[in-house]
């Protein structure tokens, strides 16, 4: 690796050349002469610096970019090196949007530890572009993302089908209806999450699916504060099976039968477009295909 590169980078992102030099156990001197160094073999000023702070140029962006690429990279073929000597161990860095994320990788993970405690998770949690530009970025080892995920730069695959149903306050008058209408829906405070997001994506799947657009909607960037928004009365939502059976089964969420819904949906895996894996990698993938009978349709709605 070039330790070059890594000085650079670590002191780009510290924005501070003691603290570089604390993290790579080095001189500040010795910092200073790895960046001179490496300005002097791209021919540029890359970094700008002063009693006051650390900033990067127009070239030390670009150079901070690639370098970070280039490392991953390094990171990577040394990871695949040792996977040939070794059981699967190391750093593997998940990245999930919030469905999954926060409602069925924890169980993916435990699994994973149970077998194999020597790999390092790293969790991070995103809406669905955010989660594939880390990956294709190769900040990320893999993502889950939610609906079907196509992108050229990426391995992509479907996995397992999720289910989304309206959901409303327990003692919303709907629930008491007979048979709710696309005007009963209509009029409805929406509640959605933001756009880029693999729910909202959905969201908007039923919208058209069902024939009509809400005349209220309210946009929130966390499930978790729709779940509590609509218990509170403040208006209903579209959200996943997983994200809201701990809610219905306490009573204090309904999902609204009506037909047409509940809809499906898929979560799907995406990787970095190389056809090598670490070993670590390897086992997570299997431990995903392992959970997969818990996504069928009999299981919808089970704890």
């Amino acid at each position: 690796m070039d330790p070059h590169l890594r000085v650079f980078v670590t002191v780009a992102e510290k924005k501070n050349f003691s603290r570089t030099a604390e993290e790579l156990h080095m001189t500040q001197p010795a910092v200073s002469q790895y960046i001179q160094a490496l300005e002097r073999t791209m021919g540029t000023k890359l970094i700008e610096r002063n009693n006051k702070f650390v900033c990067l140029t127009k070239a030390g962006e670009i150079v901070y970019h690639h370098a970070r690429e280039i490392l991953g990279l390094y990171t990577h073929m040394q990871s695949l090196v040792d996977d040939l000597m070794k059981v699967a161990s190391g750093n593997l860095s998940i990245g999930a949007s919030y469905t999954f994320g926060e409602y069925i990788l924890p169980q993916v993970i435990a699994r994973l530890y149970g077998q194999y405690p020597l790999i390092q998770p790293s969790v991070t949690i995103g809406n669905t572009t955010e989660i594939a530009e880390s990956v294709a970025d190769r900040h990320l080892d893999v993502g889950i993302v939610e609906g079907e995920f196509n992108d050229e730069r990426l391995n992509t695959e479907p996995f397992a089908e999720d289910w989304m149903h309206i959901i409303v306050p327990a003692d919303h008058p709907l629930t008491r209806q007979k048979q709710v209408t696309i005007r009963d829906l209509k009029k409805e405070n929406w509640i959605v999450r933001e756009q880029g997001s693999g729910t909202r994506e959905a969201t908007e799947k039923m919208f058209k699916k069902l024939g009509f657009a809400p005349d209220h909607l309210m946009e929130f960037g966390s499930t978790q504060l729709i779940k509590e928004s609509v218990e509170a009365g403040l208006g209903i939502s579209f959200l996943s099976n997983w994200a809201v059976r701990k809610e219905e089964s306490l009573g204090t969420i309904h999902l609204l039968k009506m037909e047409g819904t509940p809809i499906p949906r898929k979560f799907t895996r995406i990787t970095q477009d190389t056809p090598f894996q670490t070993k670590a990698l390897e086992v997570f993938i299997n431990e995903l295909h392992r959970l997969e009978p818990l996504f069928s349709t009999e299981n919808l709605g089970k704890e």
